[in-house]
């Protein structure tokens, strides 16, 4: 790859601006996370998409929130607005494991160092920037915002809060995936200007006409707002959620189930600050909207002020590619698909052709792919046989509890990619790192060539694209846990493990499965979670990647954690709330430690279940 120039990058500083000849910005980007100029982080997409847009963008990465606020002001007030994202983590899972201890570094922050952004980072930013510039709007997005937008439980603070709309004071809110809304209020805002021949927006004009784009959310006078029964749907308000977790349960359905429509109803919800209005999705990204983000001119690499600096998550991903965006899994814990979408939005062949050759061309690649997939890896391409029939439906899952009928599970579109992919000269070997859905690779349609093809694509992936390690995701052993996760029952992983090391064995493979397991899951109990250590033991495990659940704002799951509801079915589910009935679930995942096998005999001994310490050997 030829040398780079500083301004190859969006400018960080008002040096660099001036070094592309500007003397004046249209939008200034403020992100929680340090400025890599990939496809895989989100203010890069976002700058680089307004940038094609004809706009003069900035990125002021990591600002200090914490002195003067210098760098809240060197570059001055934008003609357009201030953009803000927390980064591509909720800064408060990024900050703290579910034992709310420190994580062991940040991933998007040079050398990993957890200094470099505020706790509840939007907020703060947003915050600053009202008072430093009170009549410039500000439009807060990313996954903070997203996730925030309505009444949620906050894990680290053990309370509801209320919509990051009123907390931060923000003029637009920004959910979801942000190219489609981003370029539609900045094409709003410039237009506007030049009709009206204005040098600068103010954030009274920027509410008043963005408040119809899809996929935006604004707040509203209480008086302001008329409701259309046909299109609207009203939330109960803030106050009723603070008295009444069967409210905040039924708010969370409601909410989910227009997530998940292809036609979704406007939300509202009531504060004692006004109305929050959040407006419905944009349809479903085409594949060449999707190319068209892929395909900017990203230089793939952090920006020269980290010269000499390691940044965890671009070592994780600069050799991959992400061939798909969205999930239709509908995990209960899971942000994706609430994030991104259950539709599965596809790149072409062309533009992730493209991607590589570009990989390619870094000075450190070798000739190997980290990672060809997605949210779920094998997911591409794949979509409802009759469209018209997604379009009616609510479910949060294409899968679970069982596969749509509708849905057309075809893995010949993966296959193709994969041998393409491989036969490029420059590819060694292109691995598969995202994480797979096994109950599709088990799933028997009754068509026998589609059920060949995936079987075919299943002995093409184990036998092809894994790097020693395969990583799938049972999540838990009990089924009754299984079915609150949305998650297949947990005869399918044994079904699968006996493909995998089946086809190890006709090749003279020596590969692992590496399973993913979450302890404390709503659900989950001290029993089951000693039934799954016995369980996973006899298939000869020590489990490695394991995790305790960590509540994330806005998820199924998390509904469950705070109010102790099956939003679903209204049903009460069991829920470890103490550290110390946290701690001795996770305890249950490393038996063969002779450190903790003490405690777990203790715990078994309680229990009434020596059955099971004799499975363990204890």
């Amino acid at each position: 790859m030829s040398k780079r120039n500083v301004t190859d990058w969006l400018p960080t500083t008002r040096k660099e601006a001036e070094m592309r000849g500007w003397d004046e910005l249209d939008v200034i980007i403020f992100s929680g996370d340090a400025y890599v100029d990939h496809p895989s982080f989100g203010a890069a997409v976002i700058g680089r998409l307004l940038e094609a847009e004809g706009l003069k963008v900035a990125i002021v990465p990591q600002p200090n929130w914490q002195d003067d606020l210098r760098d809240f002001k060197k570059m001055g007030r934008p003609r357009l607005f201030f953009g803000i994202s927390a980064g591509c983590m909720d800064s408060m899972v990024n900050k703290y494991t579910a034992a709310k201890r420190f994580r062991s570094e940040d991933a998007y922050s040079p050398n990993g160092k957890h200094s470099m952004r505020p706790e509840y980072a939007t907020t703060v930013y947003s915050t600053i920037l009202k008072q430093l510039y009170p009549g410039v709007p500000v439009v807060i997005g990313g996954i903070e915002a997203s996730m925030r937008r309505f009444t949620h439980y906050d894990y680290w603070q053990d309370r509801l809060q209320k919509s990051i709309l009123v907390d931060s004071k923000a003029d637009i809110l920004v959910y979801g995936m942000g190219e489609q809304p981003i370029t539609a209020i900045a094409g709003a805002m410039k237009e506007h200007l030049q009709a009206n021949g204005k040098e600068y927006m103010t954030a009274d004009e920027a509410r008043e006409l963005t408040h119809d784009i899809r996929q935006t959310g604004y707040i509203a006078p209480k008086s302001g707002v008329a409701v259309d029964s046909t299109a609207d749907k009203v939330l109960a308000p803030h106050v009723e959620c603070l008295k009444s977790k069967e409210k905040q349960a039924a708010n969370f359905l409601a909410i989910e189930k227009e997530s998940n429509k292809a036609n979704a109803k406007r939300l509202m919800q009531e504060y004692e600050e006004g109305v929050v209005v959040i407006n419905p999705p944009f349809p479903t990204m085409t594949t060449e909207q999707l190319d068209h983000s892929f395909d900017l001119p990203y230089t793939r690499l952090p920006h020269p002020k980290y010269n000499g600096k390691r940044i965890p998550a671009y070592d994780m991903i600069k050799h991959s590619v992400n061939i798909h965006r969205g999930c239709f899994g509908g995990c209960a814990f899971c942000t994706i698909s609430a994030h991104q979408g259950k539709f599965i939005v596809n790149r072409s062949q062309e533009s992730i052709l493209r991607e590589i050759e570009e990989i390619a061309r870094m000075e450190d690649f070798k000739g190997y792919l980290s990672d060809l997939g997605g949210p779920s890896a094998n997911m591409y391409m794949m979509k409802g046989k009759n469209g018209d029939l997604c379009a009616k439906c609510s479910r949060p899952s294409c899968i679970q509890p069982k596969i749509c009928p509708n849905m057309n599970i075809d893995h010949s579109a993966l296959l193709e990619l994969y041998r393409k992919v491989d036969a490029l000269p420059c590819i060694k070997k292109s691995f598969i790192g995202s994480g797979v859905r096994y109950d599709m690779l088990l799933h028997k349609t009754g068509d026998s060539a589609r059920d060949a093809v995936t079987a075919q694509y299943t002995e093409e992936l184990i036998r092809n694209h894994v790097s020693g390690r395969l990583k799938v995701a049972p999540e838990h052993t009990n089924d009754t846990v299984l079915r609150l996760m949305r998650k297949p029952p947990f005869k399918q992983f044994h079904d699968f493990k006996r493909i995998f090391d089946r086809i190890n064995s006709k090749h003279n493979l020596k590969q692992q499965i590496i399973p993913y397991f979450i302890s404390s899951h709503p659900g989950s109990t001290l029993e089951s979670m000693a039934e799954l250590a016995a369980e996973t033991r006899q298939l000869n495990f020590h489990l490695e990647q394991v995790q305790d659940f960590t509540p994330t704002p806005m998820t199924m799951a998390t509904e469950m954690y705070y109010t102790g509801i099956n939003p679903e079915t209204g049903e009460k589910v069991y829920v470890a709330h103490t550290m110390r009935d946290k701690e001795a679930q996770r305890r249950f995942f490393f038996w063969y430690k002779p450190e903790e096998r003490k405690e777990i005999a203790q715990l078994l001994r309680r229990m009434g279940r020596t059955d099971l310490a004799k499975k363990l050997g204890i």
